[in-house]
Formats: C-alpha cells, sequence, structure tokens
C-alpha cells in the first residue's frame, strides 16, 4: 500500500527551505530562513513537520555526532564529511566499497541496511587560514 503524502503548507514551506539549502541546515537555520521568508511558524509546528518529512522520506535527518540533527533533501545513499573547524557538512558521493560492507557484516553479524559513514576533516578554507 502506497502512503499518501500530506503536504501542508507549513510542509511545503520547510520542505522547500531544505531543498534550496546546500549546507545542511539545522532546525534553527530552516526557522531562520523561513522568518527571512515572511513565514512565521511555531518551533513545534517546524519540529514536527521536519520529523514527518523525514518519516515519509522527501528528506533525511542527519545525526552527525552532533548535538542538534541537520536536515538534507538528497535522499539517496550518500556520505558526508564534517569540518571540524567551522563545522562545514559536506556531501561525499563516493560509493562505499562493497567489501567493507561485507567485512562488517562478517565481523558484526549484522545485516548492514542503512550504511553511512561520516568522516572528518578540515575543510580547504579552514586549511588556508
Amino acid at each position: 500500500m502506497v502512503q499518501k503524502i500530506n503536504l501542508t503548507v507549513q510542509r511545503r514551506a520547510i520542505l522547500e527551505v531544505v531543498k534550496e539549502a546546500d549546507d545542511h541546515p539545522t532546525a534553527a537555520d530552516i526557522i531562520q530562513r523561513l522568518r527571512e521568508k515572511g513565514f512565521s511558524f511555531a518551533y513545534g509546528t517546524v519540529y514536527n513537520s521536519l520529523r514527518y518529512l523525514a518519516d515519509v522520506e522527501l528528506i533525511r535527518e542527519l545525526k552527525l555526532g552532533e548535538a542538534v540533527s541537520r536536515y538534507d533533501a538528497r535522499t539517496e545513499e550518500h556520505q558526508h564529511i564534517v569540518c571540524t573547524v567551522c563545522g562545514k557538512v559536506e556531501e561525499v558521493l563516493v560509493d562505499i566499497p562493497t567489501e567493507w560492507l561485507a567485512q562488517i557484516a562478517e565481523q558484526t553479524k549484522y545485516s548492514i541496511n542503512q550504511p553511512h559513514i561520516v568522516m572528518e576533516g578540515m575543510c580547504e578554507q579552514c586549511t588556508t587560514k
């Protein structure tokens, strides 16, 4: 059975902000960008809408070792790299080697269904400072 997606005005506006972003925004970033567009949704509405949009897989919630989640409109499988100096998050579009996944599954006895690797390093801007 196909799940019907209910995109309210609020959800549609939030989805648009996440799709326009190239920096994997936090909920606070999204709220600020909504205000800049003239919207004034309650915090609870934004958080609930982000949860809904992630649940129906229109966006991805990223937990990258930070205290707060970030959101990504790119829902296909990919990895991320985080700058340990400025906190910038970028997408890594290199496939995880299947041999790694097989070795990890064999060692841990897990059936891996959503592999996600978060790399850390220093971005080009922070390196050249």
